[in-house]
């Protein structure tokens, strides 16, 4: 695939509520909630992504992840706007160091979709989003700190990013001796498979460091035939993949459902990794579920698969050295 389809794809985004309703034959009296939610965070979701949702019904849980609703409105105690404290640490503009071996970057605010539980819903990007001018920093940090080992692409989504400018910036990052890993964390080859490029897996292949790459899969449907042959790309390229999700209240709750992301994900190379509670951000409350709910179905679901396909339920605590294992 050629870098002008997917940018063309990642133009085109729908980002209009009515749009949207029209598209999945959804009820017109959906309208006015959601031009109200997105008023507080942007609708966003590639036309490849909708075209999996099933028309006419407001519980696709696809849909649910994506569709503005009114209950981001209310604002619940215990939830905030950065849950996770990232703000103490972001030393320099564009990079977060709250792990010792590890910090995250973010090349970019741009996502090829907007999860309604995003925890960074409320990040203020514009504060990080350095540029290249910006890169001499984050390089210069990263040599200063030596205990540094791994550096992840965050974002926004790192592969918003050109294949020119990621090489850019890993040309840069290679004269840094004590770097041994790069980590992605990405959505786009789920809801924009055509990102995967052939410069993008030239790319994978020259770099010196071993790449994991980390998608983000929620739920099974939102896998497909281009989904299965652009994670094989990557694969064949020579990264790792894992496999995040959030456990979600009307999305994936339920054991069946975890039980088919799971063997759909290893059927397509990637290893489940995390199953995350919800970070508690403000606007998506309506998502979360009881931690008691949420071991249950871990439990249950531990029950039926094999260990290496059971992901690890997790919690991440701000000012903590590592996920909180549930």
């Amino acid at each position: 695939m050629s870098e002008v389809s997917w940018q063309k794809g990642l133009s085109d985004l729908i980002t209009d509520p009515k749009e949207l309703i029209t598209l999945l034959e959804l009820d017109p009296a959906l309208l006015e909630a959601a031009n109200a939610a997105v008023r507080l965070f942007p609708l966003k979701v590639t036309r490849e992504l909708v075209a999996r949702m099933e028309k006419g019904n407001p519980n696709d849980p696809l849909l649910q992840q994506i569709f503005p609703i009114a209950s981001e409105l209310i604002e619940v105690p215990g939830y905030e706007s950065d849950p996770l404290k990232e703000n103490q640490a972001n030393p320099i503009p564009g990079l977060l160091h709250k792990y010792e071996n590890r910090v995250l970057i973010t090349l970019t605010s741009a996502c090829g979709v907007n999860c309604r539980f995003c925890f960074r819903r409320h990040f203020p990007y514009e504060e990080n989003n350095p540029g290249r001018r910006g890169w001499e920093k984050m390089i210069a940090y990263i040599k200063e700190h030596q205990a540094i080992n791994e550096v992840i692409l965050s974002g926004g989504d790192p592969l918003s990013v050109s294949d020119k400018l990621l090489k850019q910036f890993s040309d840069q990052l290679t004269a840094v001796s004590h770097i041994k890993r790069l980590r992605i964390h990405t959505r786009l080859p789920i809801v924009l498979p055509t990102r995967v490029t052939d410069e993008l897996i030239a790319w994978i292949q020259q770099l010196k460091f071993a790449v994991i790459i980390v998608i983000h899969m929620n739920h099974p449907n939102e896998m497909t035939e281009s989904v299965q042959i652009a994670l094989q790309r990557l694969r064949n390229a020579g990264a790792t993949l894992f496999n995040q999700s959030v456990l979600l209240k009307g999305v994936n709750a339920d054991v069946d459902t975890l039980i088919a992301l799971s063997e759909t994900l290893f059927a397509a190379g990637v290893l489940p990794y995390y199953l995350h509670v919800l970070d508690k951000v403000q606007g998506a409350a309506h998502f979360d579920l009881p931690l008691k709910t949420a071991k249950k179905l871990h439990a249950e679901i531990s029950k039926h698969l094999p260990g290496y396909l059971v992901p690890k339920l997790v919690r991440e605590d701000a000012g903590e050295f590592a996920k909180t294992l549930l």
